[in-house]
């Protein structure tokens, strides 16, 4: 009986000449996951067949694209300068997409590819606000599927620790002054199980809310969570007053996603409803 959590001693696999990288599979599977679930929520409000599919098409290169630049405009000593390597900044199979960056751009782009599909002749296009909710339960999933990926890259981990599901990480993957410690806090795992539990509470709970507040409670179910969980790591992160960037992100958009929340709790549906189609 294994005592901690191992780090898996491969992060891809090969199949012939072709290398298939585990990050990236755990991607692509979540990516599967949150169209097949936000498709499948989206047609039981009274939208139309393969809508999600087709905003799908614009949002998820867009949210990769976004996450990406953020996670390189938030670590520029990785890609940037004497010692650093700036092809990395095209490896994504390495890790390293941030969420912040991947929800802003993708949402951006999911709501100017939709305002598109309204405009036009389409039957069962919804406003842009049940879409988003239609979404949220599935993201969240997807995000979870996603953060199997930096176990097999041996990274997003936290603290040492000695728990019974502390994680192995091999020396080479310590951090610069952890060399003596063997094992540490999962927060790879601790945000994917958070995320799943977020998710389900949704997906029980949405009928108390109105249209729109589904997803303010994703973002801010989530931000809660991430502002502890960040508190945990230890892997190199640009500091402002002595708080690590993402935890100062995780609060000033906890605070925005609970003050729109309040905003759209005040306003009736056929308000959000139109507000929403307007934007």
């Amino acid at each position: 009986m294994l005592r901690f959590i191992p780090t898996p001693n491969s992060s891809s696999i090969s199949i012939g000449p072709l290398q298939i990288h585990w990050y990236a599979l755990c991607l692509i599977a979540g990516i599967a996951v949150a169209i097949w679930l936000g498709d499948k929520r989206y047609r039981a409000m009274g939208g139309g067949k393969s809508v999600v599919a087709d905003v799908a098409i614009v949002a998820v290169p867009a949210g990769i694209i976004g996450g990406r630049i953020y996670h390189v405009l938030t670590s520029p000593t990785d890609y940037f300068g004497k010692d650093a390597d700036f092809s990395r900044v095209f490896k994504i199979w390495e890790g390293g997409l941030g969420i912040w960056g991947a929800i802003s751009l993708g949402t951006l782009a999911a709501w100017i590819y939709y305002r598109n599909v309204q405009k036009g002749d389409r039957e069962g296009v919804l406003s842009f606000a049940k879409f988003a909710d239609a979404l949220a339960p599935g993201i969240l999933f997807a995000e979870a599927i996603g953060r199997l990926g930096n176990w097999f890259n041996g990274e997003l981990f936290g603290k040492p620790t000695t728990l019974p599901w502390a994680l192995e990480i091999p020396p080479y993957n310590r951090p610069y002054l952890y060399g003596n410690f063997e094992t540490f806090h999962p927060t790879f795992l601790y945000e994917a199980l958070w995320c799943v539990l977020i998710a389900v509470f949704i997906l029980k709970k949405e009928r108390i809310f109105r249209s729109g507040q589904v997803f303010t409670v994703y973002v801010a179910g989530y931000c809660f969570g991430r502002f502890f969980i960040e508190m945990l790591r230890i892997d190199y992160a640009n500091h402002i007053f002595g708080l690590r960037v993402n935890v100062w992100v995780s609060a000033v958009v906890l605070l925005s996603s609970l003050w729109i929340f309040i905003k759209l709790g005040k306003r009736t549906e056929d308000q959000v409803t139109h507000e929403s189609d307007t934007l």
